[in-house]
């Protein structure tokens, strides 16, 4: 049944992960192979194993466990095959602690009287040799902390989600390694520590480690107590050797999937920029109509993934700043005469005394022109179009809208939430803006996110928020929502994050830049045009996202009841 309906587990979603838990889970259940009534029982290996530890603790080679916790049936967390038994994991496998050593005690390099000394970052799904450090021989006070062959190294202290993690020595590329106290060695007696591997690596398993270790504020840790009755499934050892093979078989068939999954993956982002790309090198609205055509008909397979979705986003947004998205009307007023107006409604606030006279920006240059414009378009800046970072004034007593920075959306249709203050508790201090403002943050990464948004429905048509933010006041009945669709573009962010200035992590995006970089300017009916057009696309975009996360949602539910079936 696991072999029919391996493609539907393979492409649900996280579907080779949930393939991998779920070989594991039938090969520690005795589900994956068939018995074999031939078979040495697992009680006979166990004797073998018992006999062997009474041996080795009347040498005094090893000391026996005090106070070694017996398995009730009440601690077996499934059934069994009758050839096999429930074991606590010490019975059958030494647990060893790793060596403890001053951090001034350290190297990065070998020297003579220094060994290889393995960390958690080394325990990966193999052991990863690079990024060693080298300690002084004398801090591993017993030879079993020196590293064998076949070794389980277990991450003993990590994070919730990592403790516990496991990864076999498969090759030793030093004389002599040992590991440090964060980690364990699991060194198993007579069983196959392949097996011994699949049984820790088991979601069951992960799961009693994670839930019985000590917590801490950012470490979980496993303490030997805990970990010394692991209920462990033997099975008999001609059956761990079947089960191994099968189970490196599979997780083979799982490799292949995952580099299957990524090629493909790979090859949609290439088919997705590619034919978004004759969008984009479209000419005219016409030429666009023609290319859509072309794409429109593979429209649900080429956007069937949410990277896809997002690419073609903002495509709708590279194709609305350059005149693309809907036809131009020859009876819309011109951009060059609402840059008239524009220039008398700023000379109407200079004398006014409500604004400042700008220092004058020199004209677009063609060269500096990212694109051609559409009949009727001009080239401007959003310091021409508007006014950058206003004033406002107000009654201290006035109530006015306090807009934080986690309430400026990244989408281009969502709504930002505000709160009600006096306009006295927040005219100092914060960023000041007004109904129809346009606000952009000027931090990362809120800015490579495009966080941004128009101010709407504000108490008294003002507010005020945090400073990370650029205003912008469109003037002349400038239509807002283009204006924030520019700031939405792939180009006007990225350009912009190129330009940013501070430290890692603090950078900030100028004025200077939002001030001067080229702004396409269309007629004003045309605007609203375009922003109705790229509202309408939105929700396309927003209903394949439904469309396809209720798709997702099913395919998870059926591969979720697929591996109950089996599993349970």
């Amino acid at each position: 049944m696991l072999l029919l309906n391996f493609n539907l587990l393979a492409t649900a979603p996280g579907g080779v992960a949930r393939l991998r838990e779920l070989i594991l889970t039938l090969a520690v259940q005795g589900k994956l192979v068939p018995q074999a009534p031939s078979d040495e029982p697992a009680s006979v290996l166990l004797k073998k194993i018992r006999v062997e530890k009474e041996r080795l603790i009347a040498e005094g080679k090893i000391k026996r466990e005090k106070d070694e916790p017996t398995l009730t049936d009440d601690d077996t967390p499934f059934a069994l095959p009758d050839t096999w038994t429930w074991v606590a994991l010490g019975e059958v496998i030494d647990i060893v602690r790793g060596i403890t050593f001053p951090a001034t005690q350290k190297t990065r390099e070998p020297a003579p009287g220094r060994i290889a000394c393995l960390r958690t970052t080394n325990v990966q799904h193999t052991i990863e040799w690079d990024d060693l450090l080298f300690v002084d021989r004398s801090f591993m006070g017993r030879e079993n902390q020196l590293i064998r062959h076949h070794d389980i190294v277990m991450s003993m202290a990590n994070s919730r989600e990592l403790v516990g993690k496991v990864a076999l020595i498969e090759h030793i590329p030093h004389p002599e390694s040992t590991f440090g106290g964060f980690l364990g060695v699991l060194r198993p007696r007579k069983i196959d520590p392949r097996y011994a591997m699949a049984v820790l690596r088991t979601p069951y398993a992960r799961v009693m480690l994670i839930d019985s270790s000590s917590q801490t504020t950012n470490i979980a840790n496993v303490s030997l107590a805990k970990l010394w009755p692991l209920p462990f499934p033997l099975p008999p050892p001609a059956e761990q050797s079947r089960i191994v093979t099968c189970v490196e078989e599979l997780m083979r068939v799982c490799d292949a999937l995952e580099v299957k999954g990524r090629l493909e993956a790979a090859q949609h982002a290439q088919l997705v920029s590619t034919l978004l790309g004759t969008l984009t090198d479209s000419d005219t609205p016409e030429a666009l109509a023609q290319n859509w055509q072309r794409i429109a008909a593979h429209f649900d397979l080429l956007l069937d993934r949410p990277e896809a979705i997002y690419a073609f986003e903002q495509t709708i947004l590279q194709l609305a700043v350059r005149g693309l998205l809907v036809p131009q009307d020859q009876l819309d007023e011109p951009a060059s005469e609402l840059l008239k107006k524009i220039c008398i409604e700023k000379d109407k606030l200079i004398a006014e005394g409500k604004i400042k006279r700008d220092k004058p920006l020199p004209p677009i240059a063609e060269d500096a022109q990212p694109f051609a414009l559409p009949q009727g378009w001009e080239w401007s800046t959003l310091a021409a179009i508007g006014i950058i970072n206003p004033r406002n004034k107000a009654e201290d007593d006035v109530t006015a809208s306090f807009v934080p920075m986690s309430s400026i959306p990244v989408g281009f249709l969502a709504s930002h939430i505000t709160e009600s203050r006096p306009w006295r508790d927040i005219k100092s201090g914060f960023t000041q803006f007004a109904e129809g403002d346009v606000g952009v943050a000027k931090i990362t990464p809120c800015f490579e996110n495009g966080k941004s948004t128009v101010f709407q429905n504000l108490s008294n048509g003002i507010g005020a928020g945090t400073t990370e933010l650029h205003i912008v006041r469109p003037l002349c009945r400038i239509v807002p929502k283009y204006v924030l669709l520019f700031l939405k573009t792939p180009s006007f962010l990225i350009e912009g994050e190129a330009m940013m200035t501070g430290s890692a992590g603090q950078k900030r995006m100028p004025r200077n830049y939002l001030e001067k970089k080229p702004f396409p300017l269309p007629p004003l009916d045309e605007q609203a045009r375009i922003v109705t057009r790229v509202e309408e696309l939105h929700h396309l975009c927003i209903d394949l996202r439904q469309r396809l996360t209720g798709k997702q949602t099913t395919q998870a539910h059926l591969a979720e009841a697929l591996v109950e079936s089996v599993a349970g």
